[in-house]
This record gives structure tokens, sequence and C-alpha cells, in this order.
């Protein structure tokens, strides 16, 4: 048994590591990637692993479990409530509506109420792991799109409780078909529907009232004992015993932990659990990716091609219209309504835990759940080039109809000296702060949703992908002297950079970098003005940590400075070193020591007394203490 573990292990890390890079390159994305690889060494192809299929569904729902935990630790009461409003109405009405209309077909192909209802509310759901994954690596979570996504899949991840307490109560119709269904091992599953119904809410009610009454003592007195490694196994522990308790009482291990991060979520121990797990987190849903695309029943397929094909093509479009309208209803931009619609057209994860226990409760027999499993990990498996063709192919074109719309009635009038391209939570103090001396921008924004806030609040603001070099034209790059670049996503800035660099070399390019990372990149692009955004912010709470301290003011600024000097000085020497990991770190320790003497000498060389004359601060201080 060990062999064979450590024989998949292998197969499966080989797998990830030579597919995902090359899917990366191609503009695919690690999702596509992780999916590619568990098709090539599943059964269907290679055959490395689950040649009978079963190890894998296990290996998938292994990785759905940590997923949902990591999950459900998220969920702060906070962020539930800002998003209540899109959570019960954009989530709800899309659960209901999907529902519905999914059960609808199933009925006039001629199968039950019960049965077709019981597969539309599992095909309702959308893949968590996907879309926050996708639209994280896209840097499209902080758009309308990528919130209201998230709303719905919290909300569709919390609807999973009463979609499994009403599952039970669908058996009693399934028309006297009796089915061997092997492996029940649930400690209520003797008992009629309703009894089961209640054993699930009951169960749920268990797992938050021991939550709210023994987590936080018992993660106090681990965290007393000062080891890290105790307070983790102590989080799986409750992990562990509330999945246990789901289990006995028929209800899927995934959902338990769930409830579990749910719990943690809670305490003040939150952050430090999180930064426990975050280092697992990529690699479990890799983990989870290549699972479902092994899984990938192409044998059945080939059986019935048309007919799955023809299901999955008809789910994916359905689900599609749906998420859609409700976009536009909820007053969603067409580009963003599109990315919002398309990202969540797929069937999730969670639909592979619901069928099983529909099959459990003998509402699916085992040709249909065959037949189902394969539909929805179809979906998933095309979810990434879905997303990727709406992304170059269908959003450019509508982007250009609406531009023409905007922007083309000012083009004569608007030559601004200065294009800002993204104005979020970056980009707009920029150009507030230029408007307040009297400099004219030209401002592009693709998330069509902020242009129209901005426009009411009086900001005159165009929609469109400012990387689009006839954007640009029309914006007045040819006559304009710089561009400020501060896009949320650091390859659309790069993007953006080679852009200008190609087609209008004479602007200066002022780019928004996230950290040292992304500023090599752009330095290597030949971008001179870099500006890491937490940067002068993290050096101005520095002064002001000194002057609490009692370091006179000058000194802390004048500490600043040096320091701000040094460290743009030791970036670009070391952006020439980063390829040669050893020499990186040791030119980076070397720099690190010279800035420290640096600081120190300068702080011996300098009189308090010559100080205090600049310092304005204390000196005010001093005369109100006096």
């Amino acid at each position: 048994m060990d062999q064979v573990f450590f024989s998949h292990a292998l197969v499966y890390l080989a797998a990830a590591v030579l597919v995902v890079p090359f899917a990366k390159r191609l503009g695919m994305g690690s999702v596509l990637g992780y999916l590619i690889a568990g098709i090539i060494i599943g059964p269907y192809l290679l055959g490395f692993v689950g040649a009978e299929g079963e190890d894998i569904m296990h290996v998938a729902e292994f990785g759905v479990v940590m997923m949902l935990f990591l999950v459900g630790l998220e969920l702060e009461p906070s962020r539930l409530w800002r998003l209540r409003s899109s959570i019960l109405g954009l989530g709800g009405l899309q659960v209901l509506g999907t529902s519905l209309l999914l059960a609808i077909p199933g009925v006039l192909l001629g199968l039950s109420w019960n049965v077709a209802l019981a597969i539309g509310m599992i095909l309702s759901m959308s893949s968590t792991a996907i879309v926050l994954q996708t639209l994280g690596e896209k840097g499209l979570m902080h758009s309308s799109a990528g919130q209201n996504s998230f709303s719905v899949l919290l909300f569709q991840d919390l609807a999973i409780i009463p979609i499994l307490a009403v599952l039970p109560l669908l058996s009693f119709h399934g028309g006297g078909q009796e089915m061997e269904v092997p492996g029940e091992t649930g400690l209520i599953d003797h008992l009629p529907g309703w009894a089961q119904t209640l054993a699930v809410f009951g169960a749920v009610v268990a797992v938050i009232f021991i939550g709210t009454t023994l987590v936080r003592p018992l993660l106090r007195y681990v965290a007393g004992t000062r080891l890290r490694e105790l307070f983790t196994a102590a989080a799986l522990l409750l992990v562990v015993g509330i999945t246990a308790l789901m289990y006995s009482v028929g209800l899927s291990p995934a959902l338990g932990t769930f409830l579990g991060g749910v719990v943690l979520a809670n305490s003040e121990y939150r952050h430090e659990l999180e930064s426990d797990i975050e280092p697992f987190k990529g690699l479990l849903l890799g983990l989870f990716f290549i699972a479902v695309g092994a899984s990938v029943n192409f044998g059945l397929i080939l059986e019935n091609p048309f007919l799955v094909l023809s299901l999955v093509a008809s789910i994916m479009v359905l689900k599609t219209i749906v998420l859609y309208a409700l976009a536009r209803l909820f007053r969603m931009g067409t580009d963003q309504g599109l990315v919002f619609a398309v990202s969540l057209s797929q069937v999730g994860e969670f639909a592979f835990v619901l069928l099983s226990f529909a099959r459990q409760q003998r509402i699916l027999d085992e040709n249909l759940t065959a037949m189902l499993m394969a539909i929805v990990a179809l979906t998933m498996a095309l979810t990434p080039l879905m997303i990727l063709l709406n992304e170059k192919l269908i959003i450019p074109r509508v982007g250009t109809e609406e531009l023409a719309e905007q922007i083309e009635p000012d083009r004569i009038d608007e030559k601004n000296p200065v294009i800002i391209a993204g104005f979020g939570r970056y980009g707009n103090i920029v150009g507030r702060f230029l408007k307040a001396n009297g400099i004219g921008t030209t401002v592009l924004e693709i998330d069509s949703d902020r242009v129209e806030l901005l426009r009411k609040l009086g900001l005159k603001v165009y929609y469109g992908d400012a990387t689009r070099e006839e954007l640009l034209k029309s914006a007045g790059a040819e006559a304009a002297q710089l561009i400020v670049i501060a896009l949320d996503s650091p390859e659309k800035c790069l993007e953006l950079v080679e852009t200008v660099k190609k087609h209008y070399p004479h602007l200066h390019v002022l780019v928004r970098a996230q950290d040292r990372s992304d500023a090599y990149e752009f330095m290597d692009a030949g971008v001179l003005y870099v500006y890491r955004e937490t940067f002068d912010s993290s050096l101005r709470m520095g002064v002001d940590a000194l002057k609490i301290l009692g370091r006179r003011s000058y000194q802390a600024h004048q500490a600043m400075n040096i320091f701000r000097r040094h460290d743009n000085k030791a970036l670009k020497h070391l952006a020439t070193l980063r390829g040669d990991r050893k020499q990186y770190i040791n030119h980076a320790r070397e720099k690190i020591m010279e800035l420290e003497k640096f600081i120190e000498a300068d702080l011996q060389d300098r009189a308090l007394d010559h100080d205090a004359g600049w310092d304005v601060e204390s000196l005010k201080e001093e005369f109100r203490a006096s």
C-alpha cells in the first residue's frame, strides 16, 4: 500500500511540474494546466493512476475537503454582512432559477419530477476552486464580476446544507426502485426521510454550538504551549472531529470541513491558522484539479459522444444565459456580466458529493450517476478554456462597441498631458492629486461598473482595455507627455508597458508595482519610474514609529530619505543578480548590513542640537509642554 501511495504521489507531482508551467506559458492558466495533467495521467490515456477510477475520486474528495476548510476559514461575519444583498439576492436567484430551469428539461425527457429536481439542484452548483483560482490569477477578484462571483459561490456553499437536507425527502418518490448501494455506513441510514432531515439539521446546530463554546478555550490552551505544530494539529483535530460527526449523519466530509472552517473563522486565531495552512493551499487545489481531470470518463463519453457533449453544451449555455440575465438585473456592465456568467457556467466540485449522496439515497441509479459525473468533470475541464476564449475573443469586441459609443464624441476635445490606465484604489489617488494641481488627465478603466460609478461622482472616465493600441491612440497618446499605469494585474501592467514602448516610445512611463518581483519585471522592460505600492506608506509608518519612540522628527525623516535612496539603489543592483539565487541572497545581506551601518554613522555625525533647529514639530511639542 505504501509503495502504491508513493508511486501515485510521484506521478501526480511530476505531471503538475511538467505540464502546468507549459500551460501557463501558453496563457491557459494553472487550473487548465492541472486538468490537462490529470487527463494525461488518467486511466483513459497513459493510465498511470486510477485504473478503476475509485482511487482518483478519493483523492479528489481529499482535495475538496482541504479546499473547503480554507474557504470556510475566510468567511468573516463582517464580509458576509457587507455582501448580504448580493449573496442572498444574486446567489439565491441563481440557485433557484438554475435549479428549476435545469429540472424542466429533465421532466420533458421522461424523468420523474423528484429525480429532475434533484439533478437541477446538483447542477446549479459552480466550482468554487476553479472560479476563485482563475479570477485571482487574472487579477479580477476586486472587480464587479469577481465580487459578485464570490457572493454567488458563497451562497452555493451555504445552500449545500438545505440541499443535503432536502434530498432524503425526494428519495420517497423514487418509483419504488431498489438499488444495492455499497458502503452505507451512516448511523441514520435506517431512519425515515423526515428523521434524517432532522438529524442533518441537528448535526449542523451541534457543530455551531460546540464551535462557539469550546473552540476558543481549546485553541487558547494549545496556544499557551507556544508549539506551532501542536496548534495546527489542534485545528486538524477539530476538522476531523466535525467531519466524523457529519459523516455519521450521512453528510459529506467536505461539508464538515467547510463548517469547521467557518467555526474557526470566528476565533481570534484565524490569521495564525491561515498562515500555517496557506502554503499547502495551492498544492492541494492542484491535486484536486488533477484528480478531476483524471476522473473524466472518456470511455462513457466515446460510447455516447453526441449525447454527452450535447448535455454539456446545453447545461453550460443555459447556466450562462441565466447568470448573464441576473448580471444585467443587478446592473452589471456588459463585459463584467460576461466574465461573471462564463466563469460560473460550469458545474462545481460539490456536485460529486451531492451525486454520491443522491445515489446513496436511491434517488439516482448507477448509470445516471456515472453519466452526470462525466458531464460535471467535462464542464469543469472546459471552464478555463471558455474563460480564455471569452477574454480573448468576446470581451474585446464588446469593449470596442462600448468604447465607440463612449469615447468617440470626445476624441477631438480630450487632449491631456497625462493618461491614467486604471482608476482603482491606487490610480484614483494619483488622478485626484493631479487634478487638484490643475493637471488634465485622460482616465481609462476596464471595469464598466466602476466607470459608471465614477461618472455618477462627476469624474470623466472612459471605458476600455488600455492595453489596446487603438484605445491609447484615441485617448491622445501621441500628444501626451506621460502615462500612469495603475492596473490591478501586474501581468496587464507589463503588457501595457510593452504596448507603450512599441507604439509610443516618447511617453514617460510611471508604473505601479505590487512588490519587488514586479518591480524587477518592469525594470527589465526599460521602465525608469517604478513605484512599489506599499513602499512609501510603509516608510511613513516607520517614521511615525521612530517619533513615538523618542526620535526627533527631522532625524526620522532623514533616516527615511536615506533608506529610500539606498533601497532604490539596491533594487537596481539586485535586479541584475536575481537569476543567481545564491549570489542574490549574499548581495542582499550585504546591502542590508551596509544600510544599517550607513544610517548609524549618519546619526552619530549629526549633533542633536543642530538637528533640533530643523525639527519644528519637536519644538512645538516642547513649547506646548512648557
